[in-house]
């Protein structure tokens, strides 16, 4: 089945609003995981507007109870994610997946995915010291057939496909060209032997047919949607309603 990786953003930008330390990421991720979410997402950015550089240990040294489970960091590797990673690595905390996002600072959020060839030859070494650490790398790529062949000549693992065109063109006349060019895209990244993640925008509305409609799912990031949901509903029963979302998608 699809594993559903919880991207925790948003709780620490409602903490950092105020010094209390609440709502605790920790905490959070904790109730997820017990849930049934098969990892934690974070993108610990430059100016630390919601995770910071802190949390990430934290967060890794919570996921040491829970050997079955992922920790996946994404982030800009020309910025602050290989230090960030690196440090994990020396004290032998657990991380296994590294998601390349090509953000600017301070960019309002991740909108586009690498170029090829343009991007390659600084990916690549950064790729390579990834590999170095044990980890598996993830591209965040635009839904392009043509573009899984760089992804996969600079070393990538697998890609994470940008799904906020899909989304945005949910319950609209495009929807089913869209659904087809991921679907399209999925199959060309397979076929090169690239795993494939998905993210942003994926919500309980448009998750289950995407999962039906794309080939070979290893993976959904969800973060701003999911959170919102568990401000109505709980963590506990957000991740399970995600879930069922997922389960009727594989069906």
């Amino acid at each position: 089945m699809t594993a559903l990786s919880v991207n925790l953003n948003k709780v620490a930008l409602v903490r950092n609003t105020r010094y209390l330390g609440i709502p605790s990421v920790t905490r959070a991720a904790t109730l997820c995981l017990q849930a049934g979410a098969h990892g934690i997402t974070v993108h610990p950015r430059p100016d630390e507007r919601h995770i910071r550089a802190s949390d990430v240990p934290d967060l890794a040294a919570l996921l040491q109870g829970w050997p079955d489970r992922e920790f996946n960091i994404e982030g800009n590797p020309s910025h602050n994610l290989m230090d960030v990673v690196h440090e994990l690595v020396k004290r032998k905390l657990p991380v296994h997946q590294m998601t390349f996002v090509p953000d600017t600072q301070g960019q309002f959020t991740s909108d586009h995915g690498w170029n090829f060839p343009g991007d390659a030859n600084r990916l690549r070494p950064l790729i390579a010291q990834a590999h170095a650490w044990g980890l598996r790398v993830s591209l965040f790529m635009d839904a392009d057939p043509a573009a899984m062949a760089g992804a996969k000549e600079v070393g990538a693992d697998r890609v994470e496909l940008y799904t906020e065109p899909y989304a945005a063109a949910w319950a609209t006349a495009q929807q089913a060209s869209q659904l087809a060019r991921f679907a399209e895209t999925a199959r060309a990244a397979l076929k090169l032997g690239l795993g494939i993640n998905a993210g942003h925008d994926l919500n309980r509305d448009n998750l289950s047919a995407f999962i039906k409609a794309v080939p070979g799912v290893a993976e959904v990031s969800i973060g701003h949607a999911l959170i919102a949901d568990a401000l109505e509903l709980g963590y506990s029963a957000t991740v399970q309603a995600y879930l069922r979302c997922i389960q009727e998608g594989s069906a």
